[in-house]
């Protein structure tokens, strides 16, 4: 297999993208002779030229939000969108593409942002090479496969000055700044405790979660180019397994349960609590492989004391695993089985489901109490998560998952993969980037990639 280094990998994408024309965009120039291009000013009234890269799965979802907007181009490496019916009407006059570098090559000057939608690996080398072509960039969760991944994306959206938004949806929310207003005003006291759980991965595609590499090989769909589909990640035969949903217990292509919904689930939390990087995690899990994430795990993050703010322990919960039911929750009420959260104070108890869209403190006679002298609505409301973007694009506010936020929120929840592989409490160094006295982790922090 033909490997590179992500030095090597990043200086190519730079060349392709810092050669394209010039068009309306601004650049800098370094005393070095280098460039950074930014992106370029729309005029107030105008519509996003949109490039829109996966657009099948959740990328259908990414893909129809932009209805409102100019979308130019649709990329999917199922060469006929067969699954995607409704995106081709939608936008009839786009083109086509099952190549991303393709698409941002040939149409540059016509592309103002890129949403990405696609498999977990693939989000950096896509996300990265628009950001370096100066264009404004959606992202779904997580943010990349990789820590470092995160880190270099967060660095490059700052250096090209674009606008970013990962796809956390309800971080845009009501119920989670509703949240977030309750634990700063105090209304639970201090939290040392937080519990979060998902049903993932029993949900379709985790079928192979704990399992090996299949031996067979079987024949690839003729509607599907598998190679591109690959992208950077190993070379392998093509295989049913690994598509549709499964991909997410592949550690050569998904995060797991924790990458999947950790972005959903423990945003409140680390938002409300400014949980930074964690001072220990530790996993307990079922069978761990270097091939599929465990059917099962049990994750603490142990967080360090933050101003004023007391230690907090956050724990995870994922393949069926729950907290024990809290003592303020009355008899007849009952925790989400498929995913929710418990933010413990040691004056009351916040509980929501896996989005946080509903928060109610328990029992129910204390979310009275506060509802008849309610905290004050400290942060701005959201006119929507994808609209958010669209209007910063624009020069109309910011966004609120922006990769500053992003980029660090999703190195801690991977943090929790990198526990799981360790088999034992790791300590990170978020400067050095590396797990302290335990080397053997850099190839899992960062990776080396495959020329397609």
């Amino acid at each position: 297999m033909n490997f590179i280094t992500r030095r090597t990998f990043m200086k190519g994408v730079e060349a392709s993208a810092a050669f394209g024309p010039l068009g309306f965009y601004d650049w800098d120039f370094r005393p070095d002779g280098g460039a950074v291009r930014r992106p370029r000013r729309i005029k107030p009234g105008k519509k996003l030229n949109v490039a829109c890269i996966g657009v099948g799965g959740k990328g259908h979802q990414d893909t129809m939000a932009m209805v409102g907007e100019n979308v130019v181009a649709l990329c999917d490496v199922e060469e006929n969108f067969s699954k995607v019916g409704t995106v081709l009407k939608a936008f009839p006059k786009a083109k086509r593409y099952t190549d991303y570098r393709k698409m941002l090559t040939e149409m540059d000057e016509q592309i103002d942002a890129v949403t990405v939608s696609t498999p977990d690996h693939t989000h950096f080398p896509a996300a990265r090479m628009a950001i370096e072509m100066g264009k404004h960039v959606y992202c779904q969760k997580p943010l990349t496969h990789t820590i470092r991944e995160a880190r270099e994306l967060t660095r490059m959206a700052r250096k090209h000055g674009v606008v970013t938004q990962m796809g956390n949806q309800h971080h845009s929310s009501e119920g989670i700044r509703l949240a977030c207003e309750w634990i700063k005003a105090g209304a639970i006291g201090d939290v040392r405790e937080v519990h979060v759980w998902t049903n993932r991965p029993d949900y379709g595609w985790g079928v192979d979660a704990g399992g090996d590499r299949p031996a067979e090989t079987e024949p690839v769909p003729g509607t599907l180019d598998w190679d591109l589909w690959l992208g950077t990640a190993p070379k392998r035969p093509y295989n049913s397994a690994y598509l549709p949903k499964k991909w997410r217990s592949w550690w050569d292509y998904g995060t797991g349960a924790l990458g999947d919904m950790g972005c959903h689930i423990m945003d409140a939390s680390y938002l409300a609590l400014d949980l930074g990087y964690p001072k220990w995690v530790e996993a307990e899990t079922s069978s761990v492989n270097n091939e599929t994430i465990p059917k099962w795990s049990i994750i603490k993050y142990r967080f360090p004391k933050r101003g004023s703010m007391p230690p907090v322990t956050l724990t995870w919960y994922d393949g069926g695993k729950l907290p024990a039911r809290p003592a303020a929750l009355e008899e007849g009420r009952r925790m989400s089985s498929g995913g929710g959260q418990l933010i413990v104070g040691d004056k009351g108890t916040i509980m929501a489901d896996a989005s946080c869209e509903s928060p109610r403190l328990i029992p129910e006679t204390k979310m009275r109490d506060l509802l008849k002298n309610p905290p004050a609505k400290t942060i701005p409301r959201s006119p929507g998560h994808y609209v958010e973007w669209i209007r910063a694009c624009k020069g109309e506010g910011k966004t609120t998952s922006n990769f500053d936020y992003a980029g660090p929120f999703t190195e801690v929840v991977l943090l929790g993969n990198l526990a799981i592989r360790a088999g034992k409490r790791i300590a990170f160094d978020p400067e050095k980037m590396t797990v302290r006295g335990m080397p053997k982790l850099d190839k899992l922090i960062d990776k080396v990639y495959r020329k397609f």
